[in-house]
């Protein structure tokens, strides 16, 4: 029973690149082996270079998750929902990922193509799952690249102001109804553009300089903090639970509407309610999105079945371990019903007396969103990239640079999209649009692997993520629970996008897939 990744043999015998389950290649749900998949990524047009390593994987993934979020979210929470036990919620929430960490882990190091989760979906659901998965990743990609701009654009300009350099409000976005040009966000966007085109290496050493910067602030911060630490801040350490009102109509969680259930505030409760905060506001959607960057590049890393997992699984400890130092140092300095929610760590060293920490934050924050606004513009040109490869977009979009080795043509037509929309639109407007693409995302890829085990047994597996089913089971229903938690507008946005994107691909997607040739091929020897 042969297994190769070559994929040159011809029949229906498993190693020669064709489906060993023929019966799903006809319709909606025909699906691309790994064999084909990896094939692809040979084809000397779309052959993308290899230069990453492990330590490169771990830094693009601690990139994107390490931004403001630890300096405002951590406190925010505390304060709102789960007091000083804010760090067993991180916990909870880091758990949640974790089981999602090992599910991407085996998917990566087996098939090592750009795409990551649309990829995956294609090697085990099929074409039209892949195709929604992929259509979803984009549109999150790019918005979350936008609203990550806006928001270092606003620490910029509040820098400059402090500096006295004051930019024209016709130039510095729009803001409370005026509207205004951002320019800050759409150059800081056309700038990262361009050293994406340049190389994934230099890419890699830009991003490790700013991972590094903001890391260190980090650790300062956490050394800096705990000398100022009250025991007696931390009491009631779990606070007594207290009742909240629910949402109405849209705004109201799904759950709300369907099962009558109203979270609660504090208690026992209240640290999960305040992990699934935490997890939709920041550490769900970058963690994933931390994922899926380290994922998509497992086709631009030199050993991608041993390096994949380690960049995955690496990156996500160390995050975790991060936010929950944070957390505990905040809620020590401060009561959490004293804590600020706009700027809770930097006000807390304010209110010990130790106005520099909080410059430094600042600092801080502004450089570390650079390369989560790089990582993001990285992970959504690498998806379209491949569903361009796949004949499911315009081909033209998945030409390599000659020289560089690099997406050149979708990442600068995506660079340009996401620059125009980050200068034209204010933060709030493209927060509202974030979906539940990250959580869906994680239930793809739980199925997939369940899947792809029972279909291809005989596949390498460098990594394999342990006691399945259980372990896939455990992550598609803690993200269906967190999902429920979702307000009910946000469903509808997502059902909105996604009907665009079956109109997209039954328009043109379906009729150019790269499948149909391949199917006809069969068809014809056959």
């Amino acid at each position: 029973m042969s297994s190769t990744h070559r994929g040159t043999g011809s029949g229906p015998e498993r190693g020669g690149g064709t489906d060993p389950a023929p019966g799903r290649r006809g319709g909606l749900l025909r699906t691309k082996t790994v064999e084909e998949s990896i094939r692809d990524t040979e084809e000397p047009e779309h052959a993308l270079r290899k230069s990453l390593s492990a330590l490169d994987l771990t830094v693009f993934g601690v990139g994107v998750v390490i931004g403001t979020g630890i300096f405002v979210l951590t406190g925010k929470i505390a304060k709102e929902t789960a007091g000083p036990a804010v760090a067993l919620s991180f916990v909870v929430a880091g758990l949640v990922c974790a089981l999602a960490a090992l599910c991407y882990a085996e998917f990566a190091s087996t098939v090592p193509v750009a795409g990551s989760a649309y990829t995956f979906s294609y090697a085990s659901l099929g074409e039209l799952p892949a195709w929604i998965i992929g259509w979803d990743l984009v549109l999150e990609l790019a918005l979350g690249c936008a609203v990550v701009a806006v928001g270092w654009s606003g620490y910029v300009r509040s820098l400059l102001d402090t500096a006295g350099v004051h930019l024209p409000q016709g130039l510095s976005g729009t803001h409370e109804g005026t509207f205004g040009f951002d320019l800050l966000a759409c150059v800081l966007v056309l700038a990262l553009t361009a050293i994406l085109v340049v190389g994934m290496k230099l890419s890699s050493r830009v991003t490790s300089v700013i991972v590094g910067i903001k890391v260190t602030v980090v650790l300062l911060v956490i050394i800096a903090g705990a000398f100022f630490v009250t025991g007696a801040n931390y009491e009631p350490f779990i606070p007594p639970s207290r009742a909240t009102e629910g949402g109405d109509g849209l705004a109201a969680p799904l759950s709300q509407l369907v099962f009558g259930f109203t979270p609660a505030d504090f208690g026992v409760m209240g640290v999960f309610a305040a992990a699934a905060v935490v997890f939709f506001a920041f550490i769900g959607f970058f963690a994933f999105i931390g994922f899926d960057i380290v994922a998509t590049a497992a086709e631009e890393t030199r050993l991608p079945q041993r390096d994949v997992p380690r960049g995955i699984l690496g990156s996500l400890a160390i995050c975790t371990v991060l936010y929950v130092a944070v957390s505990i140092v905040v809620t020590g300095m401060q009561k959490y019903s004293e804590l600020s929610t706009d700027a809770p760590l930097a006000d807390a060293f304010k209110a010990v007396g130790h106005p520099f920490w909080a410059g430094l934050i600042s600092f801080g924050a502004a450089v570390g969103l650079t390369s989560v606004c790089m990582i993001l513009l990285l992970g959504q040109s690498r998806v379209f990239f491949a569903m361009s490869r796949d004949g499911l977009l315009p081909k033209l979009f998945s030409q390599v640079h000659p020289r560089f080795g690099t997406p050149y043509r979708s990442t600068v037509a995506l660079g340009v999209v996401v620059a125009v929309v980050a200068g034209f639109t204010s933060i709030d407007e493209l927060a509202e649009l974030v979906n539940i693409g990250t959580l869906f995302a994680f239930v793809v890829v739980a199925l997939g692997v369940v899947i792809l085990r029972r279909s291809r047994p005989d596949l390498p597996r460098s990594f394999r993520t342990p006691l399945v089913p259980f372990v896939p089971a455990l992550s598609v229903l803690a993200s269906l629970w967190l999902m429920l938690n979702l307000p009910a507008e946000t469903w509808l946005r997502f059902a909105v996008w996604m009907l665009l994107g079956f109109v997209v691909y039954f328009a043109y997607g379906r009729g150019h897939s790269r499948m149909n040739s391949r199917t006809n091929g069969r068809t014809g020897r056959g």
